[in-house]
């Protein structure tokens, strides 16, 4: 199954209350000549590169509490991130920052470049990749504070304990207890001191003339330095990536990484992935039940290669 990350109904600067749009050229100094939303990623928060009328450009994100409850803290955790991340870090940084209670609105560089082609191309890909390599050397150890990794999912994946057999596909139905024992070693699979973006996917990578940049900090967690890879490679998987194991085998940062260890955090991750895709739809945000599908049944099947599963009747 193939879902392009995409569907957050983003709001538009048109959208936008006038006092919402007064405060915006307020804090970025100068009046709005055209704004372009840019599409991808599961937010209802606009989301615009900003062309103002004294030639600069910059990329807003905002939201309110009356439209979306999850999206504004988001963008509060964004915005403590950003000027934490250390300079070597290719991310946007933080230019002005507004939050009333009501609505949250922040401010960054405007990236020159572009999501990558999905499906996947191999230049692109390799460039993904190769920046994935590097992030957790500029991350580790830790430049902030931020939650453990297993400690911010610990309800999610240990899920495959309240997920029944009616609720996953039928060749699975035999490997549940292990799944829930392989989950339960996530914890200690995946400990570790180095900042995690924790949601790496092509919608939150933009590709400039000369690297990366990697956008949407609010999900950092503190854990592996390989974590972020590992769940990075279902969803290039679904999107003409390459089979995930090939991929992990030939990289880097699997040298680092215990075998027993990545099958713990892929139980965990599919748990977490499978259990979101259970739960009731979410207004705004009408495909991240099927994209939350798609990812775990990646998962899954990653796993039950490692596993030597058979996935067949």
């Amino acid at each position: 199954m193939s879902v392009r990350a995409e569907g957050g109904n983003r709001l538009r600067w048109d959208d936008l209350p006038q006092k919402v749009q007064a405060v915006i050229e307020c804090g970025v100094g100068a009046p709005v000549a055209a704004a372009e939303s840019r599409a991808g990623g599961f937010s209802p928060s606009l989301a615009s590169v900003l062309t103002l009328a004294d030639g600069r450009q910059v990329f807003v994100k905002a939201c309110d509490f009356a439209r979306n409850d999850f999206a504004p803290v988001a963008l509060r955790r964004e915005a403590a991130v950003l000027p934490g991340l250390p300079e070597s870090v290719p991310a946007p940084r933080l230019r002005w920052l507004h939050d009333d209670g009501d609505w949250v609105i922040l401010a960054t560089d405007a990236v020159d470049g572009r999501t990558p082609d999905q499906p996947w191309r191999p230049e692109q890909l390799r460039r993904f990749l190769d920046a994935a390599a590097v992030l957790p050397g500029l991350l580790t150890p830790t430049p902030i504070a931020a939650p453990v990794l297993a400690d911010e999912y610990a309800g999610e994946v240990g899920a495959w304990h309240d997920v029944t057999p009616a609720q996953v596909d039928p060749w699975m139905r035999p490997h549940l207890d292990e799944l829930r024992a392989l989950g339960d070693g996530f914890a200690a699979a995946t400990g570790g001191n180095t900042l995690l973006h924790g949601d790496l996917r092509a919608d939150n990578v933009v590709l400039t003339a000369d690297g990366l940049v990697f956008v949407d900090w609010p999900s950092v967690v503190v854990g592996a330095g390989w974590f972020d890879l590992l769940s990075a490679l279902p969803s290039i998987g679904m999107h003409g990536g390459g089979v995930p194991e090939e991929v992990w085998r030939d990289h880097p940062l699997a040298r680092d990484a215990d075998p027993q260890a990545v099958d713990a955090a892929l139980a965990g991750l599919g748990a977490l992935f499978w259990s979101r895709s259970l739960q009731p739809p979410v207004p705004l945000l009408p495909t991240i039940r099927q994209f939350q599908r798609a990812q775990a049944e990646q998962v899954v099947s990653w796993l039950a290669t490692r596993r030597h599963w058979r996935t067949e009747p």
